[in-house]
């Protein structure tokens, strides 16, 4: 798996930070995206072209466009894999961005794979656990999420349920460890499947798989290992999510996707990627991570955004649990002779 780093010059003084610290210029960003998924795939991968999954988000709608351009429409497979949890709105949207680049999509559904797998049963399953009136045949939706207000309170990242049934009812309860990880583990049976999917057209073709994690994503912990994580090249993982909408406006994304609110498209009660994950709004966000990350200090950081010092700090907390809590994520597999290195290097250095 193939990644980049931000190729801007930045100033990380604290007196440069602004509001405008995370601005790209679009055009050299995307005819540089270009160049390196060209060379990259045919030079060192020796692939013909890109296979991508599309989902009605702005990143693999930004992802596509970038292919589209670099290796031409004819050298691009767009694939659409909805499943019984699925928005509608998320096929026609990337109906609508597929059109846009010229590129014709395939439609795989991915819900009789799913049931096969036991998907829907081993997570309703635990849900009946917390509320046993769940049941999805009556028109009961549910769905995972962190506590919201980052900035105001003290909160760790523990999930809750929420049921929305028929009549308006909803219910929100505690979700302990076990009934997490099997609704989790579960629901993570769609990603794999996604994945599985896309390199079988890979495989077909002699194309890569162009993964659409955008820095966020990738380096918060963001995504399911060997699923959507488990791609050849990452052509937007350096990227910021809101600089991905000045790539996404610079390449003519449709209007419709570029404003639709992130969602994770994952769970059958709608649940947006702030409120599942990230806590925080994203223009928020990544100004407060761009700066911890660029040794800006807190001072500076809260008067630029207007915050209190507490409130940066309260939030860039959570942006290091996040990320040592999910590092196993991004380790690639370890092989013996790693060990035995690392304990010869050890061993030299008296530890």
């Amino acid at each position: 798996m193939l990644n980049i780093f931000n190729p801007r010059s930045v100033q990380t003084d604290n007196m440069s930070f602004t509001k405008h610290a995370l601005d790209i210029d679009p055009r050299a960003e995307s005819e540089r995206l270009q160049r390196f998924l060209t060379l990259t795939v045919r030079n060192q991968m020796r692939r013909n072209g890109a296979v991508v999954g599309i989902s009605g988000g702005v990143d693999s709608a930004t992802v596509l466009a970038l292919c589209t351009r670099g290796f031409g429409p004819e050298r691009v497979k767009a694939i659409l894999m909805p499943e019984r949890d699925s928005d509608p709105e998320s096929e026609s949207l990337g109906r609508e961005v597929a059109a846009r680049c010229g590129v014709e999509p395939v439609v795989e559904n991915l819900t009789g794979c799913l049931d096969a797998l036991g998907c829907y049963r081993r997570r309703d399953e635990a849900i009946r656990r917390i509320v046993p009136i769940y049941d999805p045949a009556a028109g009961y939706k549910a769905k995972i999420t962190l506590p919201p207000h980052l900035l105001n309170q003290d909160t760790l990242n523990v999930f809750s349920l929420t049921v929305l049934g028929p009549n308006g009812f909803a219910l929100t309860k505690p979700l302990p460890p076990r009934e997490f990880r099997e609704i989790v583990a579960a629901s993570n049976f769609k990603q794999r499947t996604r994945m599985a999917m896309l390199y079988y057209h890979a495989e077909l073709n002699n194309f890569a798989v162009v993964g659409t994690a955008n820095k966020n994503e990738h380096d918060m912990g963001f995504f399911v290992k060997h699923g959507d994580g488990g791609v050849d090249v990452m052509p937007i993982a350096h990227l910021y999510k809101t600089q991905v909408y000045e790539l996404a406006r610079f390449l003519d994304v449709p209007v419709s996707i570029q404003s639709r609110t992130p969602t994770t498209d994952t769970y059958s009660a709608p649940s947006t990627q702030e409120e599942f994950f990230f806590r925080l709004p994203f223009e928020t966000l990544d100004l407060l991570w761009f700066a911890m990350e660029n040794n800006v200090a807190t001072c500076d950081v809260a008067r630029v955004m207007n915050l209190s010092e507490e409130q940066v700090s309260r939030a860039q907390n959570d942006f290091v649990r996040k990320r040592r809590t999910t590092e196993y994520l991004r380790l690639h597999p370890v092989l013996p002779a790693q060990i035995a290195d690392n304990h010869v290097r050890a061993s030299v250095s008296g530890k």
